[in-house]
């Protein structure tokens, strides 16, 4: 089935927004940090009220349309079933729904000041390319490895042709003149529990795919992981990393905040938002992509989606004002990021081929992810101040670990490393809490702000 609607995609009309790089780099130049969220619902015009809310907000901000889990997967008669009112959509169906109608609805938003993201998570993105393209909608976000190890079943070797073809069609854009923007997921592998070296490589070798295949503006991820310090020395890994293979790209580096198991109070996930807040500005990421705070318990409403913005805008000025901090100290993440990179590379030219070689033969080694394709040799430690280190490499080519570091981990060493964050910041004391926001005007406040359902 095709998009609803498909037909002739529409030329970039004159005073647009912004290309979406172009935009970001803008707001970048100004010091301003861009905080997003991670907000789609299924209605077009609850959807159009979330975009008002968030381009409303005391903040500088991107827009997101997050696509529902049946759009993600492909279930076109769970998309019919839960637009006919038998259950719920998680997130906007842009395949279901005409061109038309979604391009009306980001066009009454979307401005020079305003650009907007679309986020969905499927290996099999063919279609929800398409309607992107069709909606005259210029950026996105995934990859062959981020959006199947951890969210498919489909071989690897498949969801890297289908994002092939998906590379190749978002590049053609240009003919439109749009300049397509493509977000590699690649730092974000589950979650938490994935080392930093990894995170980084298969984040800059995503982005190495999306050149290959014709894409000159890209972002690249990492996610907020349980130690501060190690966070800033990986993130300027990444950055290193970028310039130095990405020489003729436009790019950026987008952090998630912290995407495992969440805080339950409130201080508890305030203190954890400004924390990400204060890493993005000491790392010099452009984006960072918010989480509020209910996250632990249910899907956050529109106005609470404001409120983590705003909270995070405000503890991202006062970061600000602090100055800029040391640069991070080595202590081996540009290394084994470098080596991971190169083991890659050096199977062949073509990433088509060699990311799923690479997967095979446990190059690259997810920790805990039980994709059939992930050889799940390798195993993780965290040390008492939070560190990330692994355990076990397995097949990758890295240093076996020290004996200190090395060893088994059982149930109950695994539950708690996955509940290290939340245990920490829950435990606290209660520090600056989400002060109230307004609802933006003709806003549907408490309508749910749909999410995957997954790490992500």
């Amino acid at each position: 089935m095709k998009p609803a609607g498909a037909g002739t995609r529409p030329q970039r009309p004159d005073g647009a927004a912004s290309p979406f790089g172009e935009h970001v780099a803008r707001m970048a130049a100004q010091q301003r940090l861009i905080v997003q969220p991670r907000m789609g619902m299924g209605d077009p015009v609850d959807m159009q009220a979330g975009l008002m809310a968030v381009k409303a907000a005391e903040a500088s901000t991107i827009g997101t349309i997050t696509l529902d889990s049946y759009t993600r997967c492909n279930d076109d008669a769970g998309v019919r079933r839960a637009m006919a009112g038998d259950g719920e959509l998680n997130g906007y169906p842009i395949v279901a729904h005409s061109s038309s109608v979604t391009s009306a609805m980001v066009d009454s938003v979307r401005d020079p000041s305003f650009v907007v993201q679309v986020r969905h998570g499927s290996a099999a993105p063919q279609r929800i390319f398409e309607a992107i393209a069709m909606a005259g909608l210029d950026a996105t976000e995934g990859g062959p490895i981020s959006y199947c190890l951890p969210y498919s079943r489909l071989p690897l070797a498949e969801s890297v042709v289908n994002w092939a073809t998906c590379c190749e069609t978002f590049g053609r854009l240009r003919e439109e003149g749009y300049e397509p923007h493509l977000e590699t997921f690649g730092g974000c592998m589950l979650g938490q529990l994935c080392p930093p070296s990894l995170l980084v490589a298969i984040s800059v070798l995503e982005a190495l795919f999306f050149r290959q295949h014709g894409l000159r503006s890209i972002s690249l991820s990492y996610a907020q992981q349980t130690n501060a310090t190690q966070d800033l020395e990986a993130i300027a890994v990444l950055s290193t990393l970028a310039a130095e293979l990405l020489p003729d790209v436009d790019w950026h580096v987008v952090l998630y905040a912290y995407m495992g198991v969440y805080p339950s109070t409130v201080s508890g996930t305030a203190r954890l938002l400004d924390d990400a807040a204060r890493l993005a500005v000491r790392s010099g990421a452009a984006r960072l992509i918010v989480k509020t705070a209910v996250e632990a318990y249910r899907i956050p409403t529109i106005s609470e989606n404001v409120t983590a913005l705003e909270h995070a805008a405000a503890a991202a000025q006062r970061e600000r004002s602090v100055g800029q901090p040391e640069p991070p100290t080595d202590t081996g993440i540009l290394a084994e990021a470098r080596t991971l990179i190169e083991a890659v590379l050096d199977l062949g030219n073509d990433l088509d081929r060699t990311l799923s070689v690479a997967v095979e033969r446990g190059l690259l080694d997810v920790p805990y992810c039980l994709h059939p394709d992930n050889l799940g040799r390798t195993r993780t430690v965290l040390d008492r101040d939070g560190r990330l280190y692994w355990s076990d490499t397995g097949a990758l080519p890295l240093p076996r670990p020290t004996a200190s570091a090395s060893g088994r981990t059982g149930s109950a060493d695994f539950r708690r490393a996955l509940n290290y964050v939340a245990r920490k910041y829950d435990s606290a004391p209660p520090s600056r809490t989400y002060r109230r926001v307004r609802p933006a005007p003709n806003s549907a406040a408490s309508t749910p702000a749909g999410r995957r359902g997954s790490a992500s």
